[in-house]
């Protein structure tokens, strides 16, 4: 059987560039030599190298974090160089990375969420009135941006002006929600036409950390992750259910992980994650492999899905 040539993109500009290379050179390590030919391309640096060996790329893996990486800009840049690529494409990762439209698309597919409200760049705001709309807890973060990075919670009026300008330095929108305590939970999918739910996770952020941010995303010990989750039957197929609702109503496909908050017997989504992290700490590869998928195999299945995509790109 002839060896694709896989064309593996990590790096970038994004805040979260240095975890991109960490997960890219452990998705390396992963990948099949046997069955692979791997060029690695940073998309700060190679962009041109990657256009001129585009014609002997079967597919590209996309490990790129945040803007420019999973917003639909490099997926664009890759549909013009007729190279198939894992996940979502360019509307479901604009879609996906954009918090607001996000809420939106959820709402419409009768998915709960917590209350919310967006402000940009140039609104005037109230901080007593957003209080007194939203409640307090509540949270801050851009609109745009991935891993948590400037996600603040506040607890007092005082705090909220402070908690918006912090935000305001990764995006010129930001959302402002509840914040609702409770036992957080992942859940991820897998597929194309047929999307399968992997084991749900629960997340337990150490008690140094007020909720799942980047510190407790990506640093070994911080967080305590439990798969499958400590819920019954029924929640298990809830929160799967809405996962699967959730990559359908943002038009994603190949895979993708929805975070969701469950709360006096309500659950509540949170966010989609079209790009999910591929680090040893990272919460994809984690639930298959408690569904008895390797890392290898995960790998193996995104590049068939990608493959299977660009075919029906070019119909």
């Amino acid at each position: 059987m002839k060896k694709l040539t896989v064309a593996l993109l990590s790096g970038g500009i994004s805040s979260e560039r240095e975890i991109s290379i960490k997960s890219g050179d452990q998705v390396y390590e992963a990948l099949d030599k046997e069955k692979y030919t791997i060029f690695r391309y940073d998309p700060k640096t190679d962009l041109v190298r990657l256009v001129s060996d585009a014609p002997q790329i079967d597919v590209a893996l996309i490990i790129l974090h945040g803007p420019y990486g999973e917003d639909g800009t490099i997926q664009g840049f890759l549909d013009l160089l007729n190279i198939p690529y894992q996940g979502s494409g360019v509307l479901g990762s604009a879609v996906a990375m954009d918090k607001v439209i996000s809420k939106q698309l959820y709402e419409k597919s009768g998915l709960p969420v917590p209350v919310y409200s967006a402000v940009k760049r140039s609104d005037v705001f109230d901080p007593e009135d957003l209080a007194e709309q939203i409640g307090l807890p509540l949270v801050v973060k851009p609109v745009n941006a991935g891993s948590s990075v400037g996600i603040t919670i506040v607890e007092s009026i005082t705090d909220i002006k402070d908690a918006v300008e912090s935000a305001f330095d990764h995006d010129d929108m930001i959302l402002i929600e509840a914040f609702i305590p409770g036992i957080e939970l992942t859940a991820g999918v897998i597929g194309n036409e047929v999307l399968n739910a992997l084991p749900i996770i629960e997340i337990i952020p150490d008690k140094a950390n007020a909720f799942f941010d980047y510190e407790a995303k990506y640093t070994a010990g911080v967080t305590q992750e439990i798969c499958p989750a400590r819920i019954d039957d029924a929640l298990t197929e809830k929160a799967k259910t809405y996962a699967k609702i959730a990559h359908h109503a943002l038009s994603c496909r190949g895979y993708s992980r929805t975070d969701m908050i469950f709360n006096n017997e309500e659950l509540y989504v949170l966010e989609t994650n079209t790009i999910p992290g591929m680090t040893a700490t990272s919460l994809f590869p984690q639930a298959a492999e408690v569904a008895g998928i390797s890392f290898p195999t995960v790998l193996d299945k995104l590049i068939e899905l990608g493959i299977e995509e660009g075919k029906l790109k070019k119909r």
